[in-house]
C-alpha cells in the first residue's frame, strides 16, 4: 500500500483502516523532542509515554520501530499543529512530512489530528497535579501526546465520526 493512502485527516477513514480496536500510538512532534503516548486496545484511555530526544529521521525511526513492535501498535495518531484560524504554517508541513515518513517506514495508518490547545490542556492537568515547573517541562510533550491521542480515540470509540 502506498504511504499516501495510509494518511488520514478524518477519523472514519482511519478507523476503517485500523479495524476493530488495537493499540494506537500518539505522537506530539516538536523540533527537539517527540512526545509519545499509547492507548489500550479498546480505545478507552490514553496514557502518556516517554519523551524522545529527536535526531535525524533514522534515529527516530529506530526508536519508534522498537516501541511499535513492543506494544503491537496498529495505528499512529500524529498531532497536526494548526493556527487558531485553521490555517497551516511550517510546523504543520513538518508534521505532514513526518506522517509520510511514518506511513512509509511502518506501513501503518496515520491519523493527523488537530492539536490546537493540546499543550495547554496537558500543562493545566499537570499543574492540577501540583507538578513542579521542571517536571512539567520534561514531561509536557508526552502529556500533550496523550491529550492528542485521547481526543482521537474518543472520536473513534464514541462513534462520533
Amino acid at each position: 500500500m502506498e504511504a499516501g493512502t495510509l494518511i488520514f485527516e478524518d477519523a472514519r477513514g482511519f478507523g476503517e483502516a485500523v479495524g476493530d480496536g488495537g493499540v494506537l500510538l500518539g505522537l506530539d512532534l516538536g523540533t527537539k523532542t517527540l512526545g509519545t503516548a499509547t492507548c489500550d486496545a479498546g480505545w478507552r484511555f490514553a496514557t502518556n509515554g516517554t519523551t524522545i530526544q529527536r535526531g535525524k529521521w533514522g534515529k527516530d525511526r529506530e526508536t519508534l520501530a522498537a516501541l511499535i513492535k513492543s506494544r503491537s501498535v496498529r495505528g499512529i495518531v500524529l498531532g497536526l499543529p494548526r493556527n487558531m484560524d485553521g490555517s497551516e504554517g511550517p510546523r504543520a508541513q513538518a508534521s505532514r512530512a513526518y506522517a509520510r515518513n511514518c506511513a512509509e517506514a511502518f506501513a501503518l495508518p496515520v491519523l493527523l489530528w488537530d492539536e490546537r490547545w493540546s499543550t495547554q490542556a496537558a500543562e493545566a492537568a499537570m499543574i492540577g497535579q501540583d507538578m513542579s515547573r521542571a517536571k512539567r517541562a520534561a514531561a509536557i510533550d508526552s502529556h500533550a501526546a496523550a491529550v492528542i491521542l485521547q481526543g482521537a480515540i474518543d472520536r473513534l470509540a464514541g462513534g462520533v465520526l
